[in-house]
């Protein structure tokens, strides 16, 4: 399996021909969803949808699906069959590539903002996803966590926890478009000393193998 991470959320992901993209959102690369078999949307934020982008990328690829929650499929209602809602724990096949969904509310931003829906993506048993949320995939051996890194609902401690708390191989910087160069570098050394795992922040357009 292949993961390449795009701009802030967006991670694509090929295995055996197939091709899945994760949040292509109004801050990642339109590349990302060229050739996209399915697309797994998280929630409705545009840093995670960008609705013209999924709409323009899917025109071309008319056996594409998406895959989401209830309130962001209601969203893209002009895609019409191409759209599929999904819920909590559900188990699901996108584009031939099992995945499982997990969580369901974004995270606290603050207590006068009213909190959505959210859901995180467990791919093929070993990538996972968590979109805007520390949601544990409790039960779920995970071999390659993004998390997420910088966001106006999170601190750098509840990263650290949530790296601990599922206890991946590989962890990936996620949710990190609002981090300049030098905000990067304190980030990465917070986590590169308190993880005791393989951690990394990729460049945008970089590829590893899962």
């Amino acid at each position: 399996m292949r993961l390449t991470k795009f701009g802030h959320s967006c991670v694509r992901i090929e295995q055996d021909g197939a091709v899945l993209v994760i949040d292509p959102g109004g801050f990642s690369e339109r590349a990302a969803l060229d050739g996209v078999d399915a697309v797994l949307i998280t929630h409705e934020h545009p840093d995670h949808l960008d609705v013209d982008a999924v709409s323009d990328a899917l025109a071309k690829r008319p056996n594409a699906t998406i895959h989401t929650n209830a309130d962001v499929a209601g969203k893209l209602a002009a895609l019409g069959d191409m759209v599929t809602a999904v819920e909590t724990g559900q188990s699901f096949s996108a584009a031939g590539v099992p995945v499982r969904a997990f969580g369901g509310i974004h995270a606290e931003i603050h207590p006068d903002v009213p909190r959505i829906a959210n859901l995180g993506f467990l791919v093929n048993e070993s990538v996972y996803h968590p979109g805007d949320s520390f949601d544990v995939p409790e039960g779920a051996r995970v071999e390659t966590l993004f998390v997420p890194v910088s966001a106006p609902w999170l601190k750098i401690s509840e990263s650290v926890d949530f790296v601990r708390a599922v206890a991946p191989r590989h962890a990936y910087a996620l949710h990190d478009g609002i981090v300049n160069e030098a905000g990067g570098k304190l980030v990465d050394g917070v986590l590169g000393r308190l993880l005791k795992v393989d951690y990394q922040r990729l460049a945008p357009g970089t590829s590893v193998d899962a």
